[in-house]
């Protein structure tokens, strides 16, 4: 064990909230089990030094591979402790004496040549005095996938044993464990998409003895003796998951639409609406038939003769399904839970009874168990559903990280999980997961500072090998959201020499005549999706202002960590950079910025991006802001962001509002308007219709109309600063801080007056300021409970 606090008096805290938890159990445990831990623990490295094997069931290295290994052991009384370690490439579920520990989709995807994640899992409790039994089934992927790294076929574990007198057994994974020879899951089956992010599981259940995982079993001609996997034991670096893992949140029935035949077949298609887009994915309860192959197929959509489509949102897709062969039990229940999947519809064949409406088919509602505890209600239920369609689509792309979308792609971009950041740091309790997804592009990171556009990766592979010059910044900008979110200064230091070195890139790349940096290798972003930003000429403006952004975040992370010469340098580079920019970029007589070099073309987003980034002429801002207030919405996604934030930041809060309320094409309202219960990647009724990055409005509902904002990092300090719209009775809101979470309310009442509550936690300094006709207020808040009408 490893601790890396910095304060005693953390550590003294650290003794004494555990102590209670002890009583003979691991130090690792209590931390587990303590409430109120979640950061504390975060800067704990429970560390083991590993002398367990990789293993497999076969030397070779095969695509979709599946491999079940078991292992009897004893134990004897005056048993304190257990701790079990488990790893695996790719993922593993692992049973103790036939109780499954730990949740799915583990562990969380890295590049393990970087970093190979493991889980902690306290057993005591599921092992008995005398013969115990482990048992674990693994799936490897291969193939050069999008979003993971190919690696190689392993499971590792070891599992620690304490006693009371002191004395210590290791059980752990080696060439003494038995691999079942004939497995029910089919061993190469086709990925469910080109993409291959998850393959078609294909279980037989007549092959499987649900003996294998107790003490006892025995069926020598069908097991062989595990093999050392071809990752050497000090191959890998291995580290404790920090992250949750997946975790099942809750059992949806479906609702049955239809029953259609099929033609050629004597069955008959059964088709079931979950009615939204959710991830994870179907469990049945069946009546058994022996041989009956069930195939559950996926999707968004459903086609014209109301079968579920052939495709992964925009892309065909014949392989979207898992299938089960029945035993013929007479009840059999079975869940395909190695990946996820996102759909709406699920289409049963192949069972020859009809399903009726009950829990014979569920949906198991499964994501990355971050705490939710965010809140937003107000008296406008379009802006109510809006935000709770933005908190179902970030769940539904938290898989082990941030993914841009859980169905086509699961693929973690820097710009999606930046902009997705927005609502997680306010509603989740998600620090561990940005700092995820910054390590993973810092393992992924090239010799020349770029990173690829995605990570993990297979980035080798041809259909992978793509960059986004513009992606690349937001490291820069995720990095300092999290920074914010936590006030922790470690993890700008963790992260820094990352995104120095991608500055630096740009740096090398600067035109020596224009000061700019060109268009470079990779496919190049202003806005997104369906752009309509001009790309015209060597120089895109918004490229420019996200390096701006980036230099300057470089230069202030140096100066808090103590390089003060960086801090200079990188500040200089700013600088210079945006004189530049303006000197070649802006039209100083109509007081906007021009889309790219070659462009006459000014669009809204990329002069509020500008001036939100304080990028425009001081003497011209107001024109521009006014410029920007006025134009007809046409932002995208991606600019969109900064558009809002620019005009709630800059008086025209109505803008704001409107562009956020409305329930007109283009924009988020008209989303919800249609009947969209998650958002769509865009404004557009196509592609993806659960894209996390288009959820930020749940963030900005929470901070400019009900106004909970902070203004230190770490949430030390706080201003409560209500934006009262015209038809809006009320609004409140319930954030997440690391000091706890923040509520704040207001309401028209009786005589034209307003009253505000909030709740304040300790250790946190916060104030009301509040407009309205009769003028403004400042108000400091205390802790605890406040209450405060103004007229």
């Amino acid at each position: 064990m490893r601790i890396d606090l910095s304060s005693k008096d953390v550590i003294a805290l650290l003794i004494a909230q555990i102590t209670p938890y002890l009583q003979g159990k691991s130090v690792c445990y209590a931390v587990e089990k303590c409430e109120g831990l979640t950061s504390i623990k975060r800067t704990i490295d429970w560390t083991i030094d590993w002398t367990a094997d990789w293993i497999w069931w076969s030397k070779r290295v095969r695509i979709n591979d599946f491999a079940y290994f078991r292992k009897e052991f004893a134990v004897r009384d005056s048993l304190v402790s257990a701790q079990l370690y488990v790893s695996a490439h790719n993922t593993a579920h692992v049973y103790v004496n036939g109780t499954k520990v730990g949740g799915y989709g583990s562990p969380a995807p890295t590049n393990p040549w970087k970093r190979k994640y493991y889980l902690t899992y306290e057993i005591t409790e599921h092992l008995n005095d005398g013969l115990n039994c482990l048992t674990a089934d693994a799936h490897y992927l291969g193939g050069s996938g999008q979003n993971f790294v190919n690696g190689l076929p392993g499971f590792r574990l070891e599992l620690h044993l304490t006693y009371a007198d002191g004395s210590k057994k290791i059980v752990k994974t080696d060439g003494t464990w038995e691999a079942l020879k004939e497995i029910p899951h089919r061993i190469g089956a086709p990925y469910q998409q080109n993409r291959r992010v998850s393959a078609i599981e294909d279980y037989d259940a007549r092959k499987w003895d649900p003996k294998w995982r107790y003490i006892g079993w025995k069926d020598a001609s069908n097991t062989i003796k595990a093999k050392k996997a071809r990752i050497g034991r000090d191959e890998w670096n291995m580290m404790e998951q920090q992250i949750p893992e997946g975790a099942i949140e809750e059992e949806i029935r479906l609702t049955k639409l239809s029953a259609l035949a099929v033609e050629g077949e004597l069955s008959f298609a059964q088709v079931f609406d979950v009615g939204r887009i959710v991830s994870g994915w179907p469990k049945l309860s069946l009546k058994g038939f022996e041989g009956a192959t069930v195939r559950l197929r996926y999707s968004e959509d459903l086609d014209e003769n109301g079968r579920v489509k052939h495709n992964v949102t925009n892309e065909h897709s014949d392989n979207y399904y898992d299938e089960y062969t029945m035993r013929g039990d007479e009840l059999e229940s079975w869940q395909p839970d190695f990946s996820y999947k996102a759909f709406r519809y699920v289409e049963v064949t192949g069972y020859p009874l009809p399903i009726e409406n009950g829990n014979e088919v569920n949906v198991c509602l499964a994501y990355t168990a971050i705490p939710y505890v965010g809140s937003f209600n107000c008296s406008d239920e379009s802006l109510n559903d809006l935000y709770e369609a933005c908190i179902r689509t970030q769940k539904n792309n938290t898989l082990g990280q941030t993914v841009d979308c859980p169905h086509r792609e699961q693929a973690q971009y820097t710009a999606d999980t930046d902009l997705q950041a927005e609502s997680l740091l306010y509603n989740f309790d998600a620090i561990s997961v940005v700092e995820k997804t910054l390590s993973d592009f810092t393992d992924a990171q090239l010799e020349d500072g770029t990173f690829p556009f995605v990570t993990p990766t297979n980035y080798e592979h041809p259909d992978f090998n793509l960059q986004i010059p513009e992606w690349d910044l937001h490291y820069a900008t995720l990095l300092w959201k999290l920074y914010q979110a936590s006030g922790n200064v470690k993890l700008l230091d963790n992260s820094y020499e990352t995104a120095r070195r991608m500055v630096d890139y740009f740096i090398g790349k600067l035109d020596p005549v224009t000061g700019l940096v060109p268009l470079d290798k990779g496919w190049h972003i202003s806005d997104w999706p369906y752009p309509s930003v001009d790309h015209q000429g060597e120089f895109l403006t918004v490229q420019q202002v996200k390096l701006i952004q980036a230099m300057q975040i470089v230069s202030q992370a140096a100066e808090l960590i103590g390089k003060q010469d960086d801090y200079k340098l990188y500040r200089e580079h700013a600088a210079w950079l945006s004189d530049n920019l303006v000197k070649h970029l802006y039209d100083g007589e109509l007081k906007r910025f021009k889309d790219s070099s070659e462009s006459t073309k000014t669009h809204q987003g990329v002069t509020a991006i500008a001036l939100y980034a304080d990028l425009v002429p001081t003497a011209d801002r107001e024109a521009a802001v006014a410029y920007v207030a006025s134009k007809q919405f046409e932002c995208r996604t991606v600019l969109s962001l900064p558009l809002l934030r620019m005009l709630f930041e800059n008086g025209r809060g109505d803008e704001a509002y409107e562009l956020l309320s409305r329930k007109e094409y283009p924009g988020w309202g008209y989303m919800i308007a249609q009947g969209a219960r998650t958002m769509w990647e865009g404004w557009e009724d196509m592609e993806s219709h659960s894209h996390a990055w288009n959820g930020y409005p749940a963030r900005l509902l929470q901070e400019y109309v009900v106004g909970i904002k902070s203004e230190a990092p770490g949430f030390a300090k706080a201003v409560i600063r209500p934006y009262l719209p015209e038809g809006l009775a009320y609004a409140e809101a319930e954030v997440w801080t690391p000091l706890g979470t923040v509520y704040a309310g207001w309401e028209r009442v009786a005589g034209g007056s307003v009253r505000v509550r909030a709740r304040i936690p300790a250790g946190m300094s916060a104030r009301l300021e509040l407009k309205l006709a009769s003028g403004s207020v400042k108000q400091e808040l205390n802790f605890g409970e406040n209450e405060v009408t103004l007229n």
